[in-house]
């Protein structure tokens, strides 16, 4: 195997991760309030939304690539190998999962919220036990 397409992801994630940290980091502070509203509305708009969901996949896939690259240079055992690399994947991709899950859910009440003036919200909040 070639090192280099490995290489070039982890520059590509590490690029992308800049650039959407610096958005995320520039479009909360310019936000008026941080009420749970204002945000579930600003992440429920499309642009936002993509975005938010882009960094999720990117940053949790700069991690595991980087934690391949420790797995493969410490762990000498083939066996131990072939397992942490069967967890990490498993782990990373549960985690991507559960971002966008969670981002997903934030969209729902997000729109719920700006369309029904906050009804379907509060009925969401009550089906998950107040939340």
């Amino acid at each position: 195997h070639s090192g280099t397409h490995h290489w070039l992801l982890q520059r590509y994630t590490a690029f992308g991760n800049l650039v959407l940290g610096l958005w995320l980091l520039f479009s909360l502070v310019t936000m008026q309030d941080y009420q749970f509203e204002t945000i579930a509305t600003w992440a429920s708009s499309p642009i936002p939304a993509l975005g938010l969901m882009l960094f999720v996949i990117s940053t949790f896939w700069h991690a595991r690539l980087g934690l391949q690259v420790v797995i493969e240079d410490y762990v000498r055992d083939p066996a131990n190998k072939v397992i942490a690399m069967t967890l990490l994947n498993l782990i990373t991709f549960a985690a991507i999962a559960a971002g966008l899950f969670f981002l997903a859910r934030l969209q729902i009440v997000g729109t719920a919220t700006s369309v029904s003036g906050g009804m379907v919200k509060s009925a969401m909040q009550q089906m998950m036990g107040g939340r």
